[in-house]
This record gives C-alpha cells, structure tokens and sequence, in this order.
C-alpha cells in the first residue's frame, strides 16, 4: 500500500512531468521570434537563398536637400543604413491641423536591415525638423543576391 502512494499525487496537485512541459511550452512561445529569426538565417546561410523581410526600404520626406543629405550621411556615419537615395522636389499634398496643405519635399529610400528600423526611427525623428516627420518602411519581398549579400556587409559592426 505504501508503494501506491508514492507513486500517485495527492489530489489537487499536479504531476511534476506537468508542470515540467508547461514550462517548456512556455519558453518556446516566449522565445519563438528569436528562434524563428535565427533559424531562418541558418537556412538563408545553408542554401544561400534570401529570407523575405530581412532588409527594408524606409521611406522620409524632407523639407529641403541639405537636410536630407545630412540626415543621409549621418545615418550612413551611425550604421544605420548601408544605402540613401535622395530624390529631390516631390510633391506633396497633405492634411495638417485640419487643412489640406502642399509642399515640395525630398524623399529618401533608405536601404537597412528590418533589424535595424527601430534604431533608425528613434534618431531620424530626434534630427527631423517636422513635429511628426513621415517615416514607415516596407520589407524587401526580393532582390539580387549579390546586392543583399553586399547590403549585409555594409551594415556589419
């Protein structure tokens, strides 16, 4: 009889094997993005194939050229991005305190690692003259190996 109940619980309490699973499980959600990140650039390093959404396009207008080269280059200085186009006297149509306004402006397509876009975010809003500068960015879906392959080690510490 003593060996019976060694072997079973009392009630109300779980099985230690229990707990031991939920706590697994547990980590593996928590830890999923990590995991799924690096296992994806395991695969792009073992087969030599790009993982969508590892690089992204950010879109910044500015209000003049000298801003926007200057905010150009100081990111390039900082490592943020490895690659600024600067395409100069965009239109731009918009609402501002209720109003529709327009201006010319000047985009910049900026090359980075998706990584990366918080850091970019927080510093082009700190140098941006605009209360509220226009910054989103899109996920490079493609692209030539060779050019991501030199976009990787441009951005490398």
């Amino acid at each position: 009889m003593d060996r019976l109940d060694s072997r079973c619980p009392l009630p109300g309490y779980a099985r230690p094997s229990i707990l031991i699973c939920l706590l697994i499980l547990t980590a593996c959600l928590l830890t999923y993005p990590v995991l799924r990140t690096l296992s994806l650039q395991l695969l792009s390093v073992v087969t030599g194939s790009y993982v969508s959404s590892t690089y992204s396009i950010v879109f910044v207008n500015c209000p003049n050229e000298q801003i926007a080269r200057d905010i150009a280059r100081a990111i390039l200085d900082k490592k943020l991005a490895a690659s600024v186009n600067i395409l100069p006297k965009a239109s731009s149509l918009y609402y501002w305190n209720g109003e529709i306004e327009e201006a010319t402006e000047v985009l910049l397509l900026i090359k980075t690692k998706t990584s990366k876009i918080h850091m970019l975010s927080s510093y082009i809003r700190s140098v941006h003259p605009f209360e509220i500068p226009e910054l989103f960015s899109l996920p490079m879906d493609q692209g030539d190996v060779h050019y991501l392959r030199w976009l990787e080690e441009a951005l490398e510490e």
